[in-house]
């Protein structure tokens, strides 16, 4: 499913640059659920982001698929992320003037999705909130809100989730509730997961853990 090698990426701090990622190396296999661990500021995020297509590395190569997304140009990179990608945030990043449905149906609009509107309320009722679908973000709970980006990051069934500290923003009971939802998801549709998390009980339910210090995987 994704292939990773030589990764590196540095950022500007004054005169000087600070090495965030000096070489990083990983496979990852389809329907593989990995769990990126490490000390706040070692490059989790980072890591993740490059893996995504949010950011670009200042050397390496990402292979999804087989396709090299390190060698795609800004629109190629945005049709291949919405087409084979998932992304669940902390910050819920739900559109905010759009309801619990909009933001579901968004993605499979843009891709033109055949059934788009059924599909959508589906999603929402699998994650529990068919009631809420016409409630805007700012109505719902933070559980509730992130049941929505999962329903969102699915919608069109990626072959790859990402998910950044995905319960960092949710009481511990609701966070429990939520990430055994999204598991069991993630699960149903067979979907490859790396998940960001510095909760070590979040991180023993996906089938491998690494860890990133340094600058390198351990």
């Amino acid at each position: 499913m994704m292939k990773v090698s030589a990764l590196k990426k540095s950022y500007g701090q004054g005169s000087s640059r600070v090495d965030v990622l000096k070489g990083v190396d990983l496979e990852i296999r389809e329907g593989e659920t990995l769990a990126l661990v490490g000390k706040s500021g070692s490059g989790k995020s980072t890591l993740l982001s490059l893996l995504a297509g949010l950011d670009s590395p200042d050397s390496g190569t990402i292979q999804i698929g087989g396709q090299n997304i390190t060698t795609l140009d800004e629109r190629a990179l945005t049709q291949f992320r919405a087409t084979h990608m998932g992304i669940i945030f902390q910050q819920f990043h739900l559109v905010s003037t759009l309801t619990a449905y909009e933001n579901v149906l968004l993605p499979l609009e843009l891709l033109k999705k055949p059934d788009a509107r059924d599909t959508a309320l589906k999603l929402l009722s699998d994650v529990g909130l068919k009631d809420r679908a016409h409630h805007l973000p700012s109505q719902l709970s933070g559980g509730e809100s992130q049941r929505v980006a999962i329903a969102r990051a699915l919608a069109t069934r990626p072959g790859i989730l990402f998910a950044d500290e995905p319960s960092g923003n949710l009481d511990e009971e609701t966070g429990e509730k939520v990430m055994d939802l999204l598991f069991q998801m993630v699960k149903e549709t067979g979907t490859t997961m790396v998940l960001v998390t510095h909760d070590p009980d979040l991180a023993k339910k996906c089938a491998r853990t690494i860890h990133l210090e340094h600058g390198g995987l351990l």
